[in-house]
């Protein structure tokens, strides 16, 4: 009997460094996540972006794998929807 004690005695650790594991970097990546495809699938025409490479653009058409953005006046490139960064708000155009 006083070795099974012993054994729950060291899983005991064990369960704490995972807890602290998952609500420190698990859980807070998990929701990052869900804002990050909720932001996605919400973009609309005349929304502006930053992509991952660093570019500033607007879209024009959000489609199903891709979105069609405008870089300038005569750019328009079609974008991953996995390339989208972020969106710039309206009160931060200089970002």
């Amino acid at each position: 009997m006083a070795q099974q004690g012993s054994v729950i005695g060291s899983f005991i650790p064990l369960l704490i460094l995972f807890a602290i594991f998952y609500f420190l970097i698990i859980r807070p990546q998990n929701k990052q996540r869900k804002e990050h495809e909720a932001m996605i699938a919400g973009l609309q025409k005349g929304d502006k972006i930053i992509t991952n490479g660093g570019l500033v653009a607007t879209v024009i058409k959000p489609e199903e794998d891709f979105i069609k953005i405008k870089l300038n006046d005569e750019t328009v490139v079609k974008l991953d929807r996995n390339y989208v960064a972020r969106k710039v708000d309206a009160g931060n155009e200089n970002a």
